[in-house]
């Protein structure tokens, strides 16, 4: 499978599900995530959804996880007491210096092992990094190793149905529901959405204007960042009075 080729069937697989053809694809019958039970069985040792034990089946090098784990391990990020959504980027210097390579159309054995390596200590920090799990599947596709590309592939799917899955982001009501503020713009973009510009629509939502595809595709899509809001300022309470 090509670059181009495996980067479609993430684009087809979500576009359909953010047009609403829900019913056509027994991967979205999720639906909005329960957030109170995620909360609550992320952190119960004894639940099948604790979040350590999804974290170890998820950096597994197998597809034995359900769409209902992929749910709860995604949305149990936002429960776990390291989380912070704003915390600044790891590595900002490494980030800087192979930022020319992400333009490129293919690597060297040299370059693929440096964005691999990099990938890699960024899913230690952050396992459900959209755009990293995205390099280290190319990466793995380039070195010939198609069937990692093939399972992680099946875990970036997943995660973009997840999100999918959360609404139809056409209006606040029917936002889609995320984790950190960068899963905005990787999942429309992995969607074969441009995203132009950010604006904060109150409450608690995000609006992403976007380059429309057609005359009569949304102009922008919105996204809820409640719970992720709500996690913040729990654990930065000073903030709120600034």
């Amino acid at each position: 499978m090509t670059r181009k080729i495996l980067l479609l069937t993430i684009i087809a697989t979500v576009v359909a599900l953010a047009a609403g053809a829900r019913r056509a694809t027994p991967k979205t019958s999720l639906g909005k995530p329960d957030l109170e039970a995620i909360a609550r069985e992320s952190v119960d040792e004894n639940s099948r959804y604790f979040y350590p034990k999804l974290l170890k089946e998820f950096n597994a090098n197998d597809t034995t996880m359900t769409d209902e784990d992929f749910q709860y391990f995604y949305y149990g990020t936002l429960f776990q007491e390291d989380y912070d959504p704003y915390r600044d980027h790891m590595k900002p210097e490494t980030l800087e210096r192979l930022a020319p390579l992400f333009n490129k159309k293919s690597w060297t054995r040299a370059e693929r092992k440096q964005i691999l390596d990099f990938a890699n200590e960024c899913l230690a920090d952050n396992p459900i990094n959209l755009r990293q799990l995205t390099n280290r599947i190319f990466v793995y596709e380039q070195n010939g190793k198609y069937d990692l590309a093939k399972i992680w592939q099946y875990k970036l799917n997943h995660l973009l149905l997840v999100i999918a899955s959360s609404g139809t982001g056409v209006d606040a009501d029917n936002a889609w529901t995320i984790v950190y503020p960068h899963d905005e713009y990787d999942f429309l973009n992995l969607s074969g959405i441009t995203a132009r510009e950010q604006k904060f629509e109150p409450p608690y939502y995000d609006y992403i204007l976007v380059n429309p595809k057609t005359e009569s595709s949304p102009k922008g899509y919105y996204f809820n960042i409640a719970e992720m809001l709500k996690q913040y300022y729990r654990k930065h309470p000073s903030e709120l009075t600034e």
